[in-house]
């Protein structure tokens, strides 16, 4: 039913001749890549597949309007926007996964584990957060992509090293960099990341 043989982009073109069953065929093709990823970070069945239909949303609009430009594999163009989604859904949800690192000693998201805590203590745990997120901004894009896919999406250091196409040397890399930055903006901005 769904033939191999012919390519993303010969299906992407059909289908925007008006072939819907094209668009079928290239969700088809890819859809268990794309849902296996997306629940492997989100770890929630619902939220993956809310992600997986607005990835696939954003995908036909993008198409629809022509802004779809051909510059590598499709797949890897609907894993970004998967990845982008998956990022905006930690962002919303306000939680930052906490990830044990073993490759430095210095680790500020140790810093931001929420205990049995009182009021006040939640409202100056939310302002560290905040302080957090607003630092992550400040660093280089290549650091602060890493920083992000590491803490807020829990993947691993081969994940990400796929998913922004370099080795897992240049992403541990990055990683570290991306901690001592923050390490030297938390220095600059005196700013205490404990509540006691």
């Amino acid at each position: 039913m769904y033939a191999q043989s012919v390519s993303d982009k010969e299906l992407i073109s059909r289908y925007l001749t008006g072939n819907e069953v094209s668009l079928e065929q290239l969700i088809h093709r890819h859809k268990t890549k794309v849902f296996s990823y997306i629940l492997m970070v989100v770890k929630d069945k619902q939220h993956a597949d809310d992600i997986f239909q607005d990835t696939f949303i954003k995908v036909i609009h993008t198409l629809r309007s022509g802004s779809y430009k051909e510059e590598g594999k499709f797949i890897q163009w609907v894993m970004r926007i998967a990845h982008n989604l998956v990022i905006d859904h930690f962002r919303k949800a306000r939680r930052i996964p906490i990830v044990d690192s073993q490759n430095d000693d210095f680790n500020i998201f140790d810093n931001l584990r929420i205990y049995d805590e009182s009021a006040e203590d939640r409202m100056i745990n939310e302002q560290i957060h905040q302080d957090v997120r607003a630092l992550i901004e400040h660093l280089p894009p290549d650091q602060r992509e890493v920083l992000m896919m590491r803490h807020y999406a829990d993947m691993s250091f081969k994940e990400i090293a796929e998913q922004t196409d370099v080795s897992i040397n240049t992403a541990l890399g990055r990683m570290r960099y991306a901690l001592i930055n923050l390490r030297k903006l938390i220095d600059q901005k005196e700013i205490t990341l404990s509540v006691r």
